[in-house]
């Protein structure tokens, strides 16, 4: 087993430490991130768009960008 040393000082200065496993962290941070459910229009219009990028994307329509001013 490993040990974890913390000085107290750091502990105080940070308000409090957290010790978590990998898989805990991660899925702490998948669920930090809104889940947003669509419906009737909305939901359709964005399925389309979705479809139109992957066939844009499958068809090497796209492009590898650096930076928004490589849009020009």
């Amino acid at each position: 087993m490993n040990t974890v040393t913390v000085s107290k000082r750091r502990i105080k200065k940070e308000k409090g430490v957290v010790i978590l496993s990998l898989d805990e962290y991660r899925k702490l941070c998948e669920q930090a991130v809104p889940t947003y459910y669509l419906k009737g229009k909305a939901a359709e219009k964005l399925d389309r768009l979705v479809e139109k990028g992957l066939k844009e994307y499958g068809a090497g329509k796209t492009r590898v960008l650096k930076s928004l001013a490589d849009l020009r």
